[in-house]
C-alpha cells in the first residue's frame, strides 16, 4: 500500500524553515487507542454551557481545572453542582471533570448540575425518573430579554408627554 505525501522536504524561501513530509493517511497504532472510560454530557441554563465528563472513581469534581470548592466560593452553588449525586443517593462514587463558560457564575453552576444529570442518566437510565422529579433534567429556557429599537431596555421606554 503506498503512501501519498501530502508535502515534500524543502525550504520555503520566504521563512526560511523546512517543511516535512505528512503522510495522507497511516494506521492507527494499538497504543493510541484508547477505551471510552467517561461519560459526556453537555449542560446548558441560560448563556452558559458545561461539557461535563463523569468517570467512574474518588468522587473529586473538577470545573475548568480546579475544585469545585475554589471555583463556586459560595456553599449555596457548591450544593447546586453535588445535588444530583446527593438526589440519586450515588454518594462519591464518580469523578466529574467540567468545562464551563459563558454567562455568570451562578448559571454556571447550574449548567454544571444540568451537564451532570443528564450524564448520570446516560449511565444508568433507572435515575432519570428520580432526578425528573426534582427538575434536574430540564433545561431552564428562561433568558434575557432582548432590547428592542426605540425603546431603552427590553420593554422600558422613554418618558411620554403628551405636548
Amino acid at each position: 500500500m503506498a503512501v501519498k505525501k501530502i508535502k515534500t522536504e524543502k525550504k520555503d524561501k520566504k521563512t526560511k524553515r523546512q517543511t516535512k513530509s505528512v503522510p495522507a493517511f497511516s494506521k492507527p497504532s494499538q497504543t493510541s487507542v484508547k477505551p471510552k472510560t467517561y461519560i459526556e454530557a453537555v449542560g446548558r441554563r441560560k448563556t452558559s454551557t458545561a461539557r461535563v465528563r463523569i468517570f467512574s472513581g474518588a468522587g473529586e469534581i473538577k470545573i475548568n481545572g480546579k475544585t469545585f470548592r475554589e471555583y463556586f466560593p459560595t456553599e449555596e452553588m457548591q450544593k447546586i453542582v453535588a445535588s444530583p449525586f446527593k438526589k440519586a443517593n450515588l454518594g462519591e462514587s464518580f469523578s466529574v471533570n467540567a468545562k464551563v463558560y459563558g454567562g455568570g457564575i451562578h448559571s454556571q453552576s447550574e449548567a454544571v448540575r444540568h451537564g451532570i444529570s443528564r450524564a448520570l442518566v446516560a449511565h444508568d437510565i433507572e435515575l432519570r425518573k428520580r432526578l425528573k422529579k426534582f427538575g434536574f433534567l430540564k433545561r431552564d429556557p428562561r433568558m434575557k430579554e432582548r432590547r428592542k429599537f426605540g425603546l431603552k431596555k427590553a420593554r422600558k421606554a422613554p418618558q411620554w408627554a403628551k405636548r
